[in-house]
């Protein structure tokens, strides 16, 4: 282990040396002959040889001289210290290295770096990142790193995959009550609270995507693994609009509309108010007096609330979330499946 730690070490200080050895070229010769040794152990060691042990002692003698001559009876202790560090540093190492190639491909099959917490990756798509619930101790800890890979090694295959939108049994929302079936079909999953899934919208209507696509909008309100949702009123609005769609197809956009495109008389976005200042009475009150603004009178609405409680809804949210999470392994949003692809991340006017 001496002589694998000892490669590790001289390897990570190259560069440094490099520079130091313009100055004082001995410092330079002598790194290269002892980096050199330690290669020559290494390969050796790949292919299951016995390394020089001669090189082994090297290392020690070179750390241990000066204790030697001062203190002959630490260099034992010392020695065993060594080669525990060694061990160590290796460990350390492969550990590394292994979780540098875990975060390369759950970045490249998942969209993120960190399968378990998508948000704390700034290397992935601008998302609303759907995460889980931290371990508690060092045993979840290390069921999660294993857990992990396997999440990766499923979600492989789905680079190569082609995706129809037609294929999910999503419960969606119309954005036409007429939908053309001379346009292809495109599925857009969002979170009404979500502010990237806000500009996304946008950049969609501004662009002429929904002139393009039937798009079946799918709200989802993102939850971690304990239940609990990622906005405040998420789960409240999307059950109003599956009310609505159901009583009244085609008119639930009108309240994705106002969450996304209007502000108050004082310029907040509601988007911003119903993540942090509305309780769960007031985004009702508001979402009541949008529906009335919109043409439906008290009996119209009173139904519509009364429907927002049913099972059903939750029945059609619960589908919703097993297609998003277990079948797609969608691990952020805004998530959208157009013209064979699943895209995921923020959607850019052309």
């Amino acid at each position: 282990m001496v002589c694998i730690a000892a490669f590790i070490i001289l390897a990570l200080i190259g560069g440094v040396v490099a520079i130091v050895s313009i100055f004082k070229p001995k410092v330079g010769k002598s790194y290269w002959k002892m980096f050199k040794k330690a290669w020559g152990c290494l390969w050796k060691k790949v292919r299951l040889q016995k390394c020089e042990t001669g090189f082994k002692d090297d290392v020690k003698n070179t750390l241990l001289s000066r204790v030697i001559v001062k203190h002959p009876k630490w260099v034992k202790p010392l020695s065993v210290i060594i080669e525990i560090l060694s061990v160590v540093i290796v460990i350390i190492a492969v550990w590394a290295i292994l979780t540098a190639i875990k975060s390369l491909l759950a970045l490249w099959a998942l969209g993120s770096c960190n399968v378990t917490k998508p948000s704390a990756c700034s290397l992935g798509a601008e998302v609303c990142s759907i995460d889980e619930s931290e371990p508690q101790n060092p045993i979840e800890a290390t069921g999660r790193w294993f857990t992990e890979w396997g999440e990766i090694f499923e979600a492989i295959p789905d680079k190569f995959k082609t995706y129809k939108a037609e294929d999910y049994n999503f419960n969606y929302i119309n954005i036409d009550e007429e939908a053309s079936d001379e346009k292809p079909i495109a599925v857009d999953i969002f979170d009404p609270g979500c502010s990237v899934c806000m500009i996304s919208y946008r950049n969609q209507k501004a662009s002429g995507f929904f002139d393009k696509y039937n798009t079946r909008l799918v709200p989802f309100a993102i939850q971690d693994t304990d239940g609990n949702y990622k906005f405040k009123n998420s789960d409240i609005i999307v059950r109003y609009m599956f009310a609505v769609e159901q009583l009244y197809s085609g008119r639930a956009i009108k309240l994705l509309d106002h969450i996304f495109t209007e502000k108050n008389e004082d310029g907040v976005s509601y988007q911003n108010l119903f993540n942090d200042e509305y309780s769960r009475d007031d985004a009702i009150k508001q979402l009541e007096k949008w529906l009335n603004q919109d043409g439906l009178n008290e009996g119209e609405i009173k139904e519509v609330r009364v429907v927002a409680g049913y099972p059903e809804i939750v029945d059609k949210m619960s589908e919703n979330k097993n297609i998003v999470e277990n079948e797609l392994r969608v691990k952020g949003i805004p998530t959208m499946i157009y013209d064979g692809g699943r895209h995921t991340g923020l959607y850019k006017a052309e």
